[in-house]
């Protein structure tokens, strides 16, 4: 039977790793993002795989575009198999004490709780008609240690694992699978948007290491996803090897000048 994933924040970096990881699979494929331009270049990618692929507007933060993504999944598919909770995002390095702008707050709070919670209760209920799924939500490791600037994101995933944990133990007794993979340091567009476009800032945050790729992440996803169905990978963390911690991390130093 062919498998249907549907992967959101799908338009860049892992989202479109794993969109192109999970064609290589055969998975056809419903994703979903805000930037249109660049969904519909992965989806031209993913179908070159030979598989389906549907491509749609996607705001996890906005009801309205979440149960309608969600209800042409199944009018396109009539199942969805994986889901692939990657819309994500950090805004910002200010501490708590500083902090003027609670709209940055909000925004990490409705797109990488909300968001996720959502579109989990929003496919969750067929899978469990199915009798079948895996949802694989995309974490940190600053959901398992904060850090100086980062409360409110670090927050968000710290959440995340919560949710997650507690979404396993309720599907407990079916054989539908939940799995968390918490990153670290991931070299793509994350820092550019922490810090508004400031492309230099955001360069600086992987200087002299080593980062991990979006397609190590997808190739993590492909993993566990792949797995036999009986084994379920609760949790993945994942660090570079420059990266011990998230404020420990082995720069090298630079040969030029």
């Amino acid at each position: 039977m062919d498998k249907i994933a549907m992967i959101t924040g799908a338009s860049s970096g892992i989202g479109r790793s794993t969109s192109l990881a999970l064609a290589d699979l055969g998975y056809h494929l419903i994703i979903g993002a805000r930037n249109l331009d660049k969904l519909s270049k992965v989806k031209m990618e993913a179908e070159q795989k030979g598989v389906k692929v549907v491509a749609l507007p996607l705001d996890v933060r906005n009801l309205d575009s979440a149960e309608s993504f969600v209800k042409q999944a199944m009018v396109e598919f009539g199942r969805i198999d994986v889901l692939v909770n990657n819309a994500g995002l950090a805004r910002g390095v200010t501490k708590i004490a500083e902090q003027k702008n609670e709209a940055e707050w909000q925004e990490m709070i409705d797109t990488n709780l909300m968001g996720l919670a959502r579109m989990t209760r929003l496919v969750v209920p067929f899978m469990i008609d199915e009798n079948c799924g895996h949802i694989v939500n995309i974490g940190s490791t600053a959901g398992h240690d904060a850090y100086p600037g980062g409360s409110i994101y670090a927050a968000t995933k710290f959440g995340e694992r919560a949710f997650t944990t507690a979404l396993r133990q309720e599907l407990l007794g079916t054989p539908i699978r939940v799995t968390s993979i918490d990153p670290g340091m991931v070299e793509t567009d994350f820092s550019n948007v922490r810090y508004y476009g400031d492309q230099d800032k955001a360069n600086a945050v992987y200087e002299g290491v080593t980062p991990l790729g979006p397609d190590d992440i997808a190739d993590l996803i492909a993993f566990a996803v792949t797995r036999k169905s009986h084994v379920n990978l609760e949790t993945i963390i994942v660090r570079p090897v420059d990266q011990a911690s998230n404020t420990m991390v082995a720069r090298k130093k630079s040969t030029l000048g």
